[in-house]
């Protein structure tokens, strides 16, 4: 059958990606976040804001990363917060121990890279000729044992207090390039970080696109759909789910690298907390799985209600308060935020099972939350 005809909209991430969004909705949706994501450090004054923004576009690529297995594969890891750790340590120790300078930097990126794609390829050689629900059990009790061993090694990675460290001069808060008086506007070394941070985490998704729309992401979702027959086909699927888990270990070590450079920091909270590892499962299903759009609206929604729902409900209360109206108050307390934000996800699960992207793109309801046209 003959591949449907892109919307008018849908031209610019068609040639980017070669993977159009197929729903004029969910491209004005995700124009709107990325111009706004874009725009953060002039619409948005603030840190908070941009310390959200930032974490938006570090999330995305980790979750897009993680949906290539989950979403492209039906590989269950839990390994995946390991690789984001490799990625912020390497980066941390290296600054911390050669000086904030570029060679530092260069050397993070040249190990932390490297050794997440050897883990992930032992991971995988060792693990995925097993049924599912053992690899997700092997890969937990790995990622379990790299976490102990980041706590113990404290004379490398600083332990439990992690390792805090100093960007090179260019990138620092108080290097101004663009002075105020000039164009009304300061750029300086902190918004250079972010923009860094914003235009490698799109590459790095726009890279997944690439792979999951060609040949080989066909393959792998040949192999989620039926594996026996996948191999009955003459697919090697050993080889195609180590590569995937390979290449998303990379994904996620660079995203890691990213978090630390941005924080200035790499520590057990910030890396390896398998807290992390529910957030990036919850966005996935969010955003939708097999769509590695869904990575974008999934981390945009999730964090955004992360930071600014608690703040949001003390508003609430306090209206619901002056208007005299009966238990509301109570229940939009901002000490409840959590319980308000589990029920956003229950519902957002009830109402689009196949997660934002895939009903955007689907509005009947049906199956369809995938990638394949």
């Amino acid at each position: 059958m003959a591949a449907a005809r892109p919307l008018c909209g849908d031209q610019p991430m068609m040639i980017l990606s070669g993977d159009p969004p197929r729903s004029r909705v969910l491209t004005l949706v995700l124009v709107v976040v990325i111009l706004a994501l874009a725009a953060t450090p002039f619409l948005f004054p603030g840190a908070k804001a941009l310390n959200v923004a930032a974490k938006i576009c570090v999330f995305a690529a980790l979750v897009a990363s993680y949906d290539l297995l989950l979403g492209y594969t039906g590989s269950v890891s839990f390994a995946h917060t390991m690789f984001y750790g490799i990625g912020s340590y390497a980066i941390a120790i290296a600054l911390y121990g050669m000086g904030p300078n570029w060679a530092a930097v260069a050397t993070g990126i040249v190990v932390g890279l490297p050794l997440a794609a050897l883990l992930a390829l032992a991971i995988g050689l060792f693990s995925l000729r097993v049924a599912a629900i053992f690899f997700a059990m092997i890969t937990l009790a790995v990622a379990s044992a790299f976490q102990v061993l980041a706590s113990q090694l404290s004379w490398l990675t600083g332990g439990e207090d992690g390792r805090s460290f100093q960007l090179p001069e260019l990138l620092r808060p108080g290097t101004v390039l663009i002075s105020k008086s000039l164009f009304g506007f300061e750029i300086n070394g902190r918004i250079l970080t972010f923009y860094l941070v914003f235009a490698v985490s799109a590459l790095m998704i726009l890279a997944l696109l690439r792979v999951v729309n060609s040949p080989f992401g066909r393959v792998l979702q040949a192999i989620r759909e039926n594996r026996f027959r996948a191999e009955a086909l003459g697919f090697r699927t050993v080889f195609h789910l180590t590569y995937a888990n390979c290449l998303a270990a990379l994904v996620a070590a660079g995203a890691g690298i990213l978090n630390a450079l941005w924080l200035r920091y790499a520590g057990p909270d910030t890396s390896l907390s398998f807290s992390i590892m529910l957030d990036i499962l919850l966005m996935v299903v969010i955003g939708g799985m097999g769509t590695i759009y869904g990575a974008i609206i999934g981390a945009s929604i999730f964090i955004l209600a992360q930071n600014y729902l608690q703040s949001l409900m003390g508003v609430a209360s306090k209206a619901a308060s002056e208007a005299g109206l009966p238990l509301l108050p109570g229940l939009l307390h901002p000490d409840r935020w959590l319980l308000w934000l589990g029920l956003l996800f229950i519902a957002s699960v009830y109402f689009f099972p196949t997660g934002v992207v895939g009903r955007l793109r689907n509005p009947a309801g049906g199956k369809g939350a995938g990638s394949s046209h």
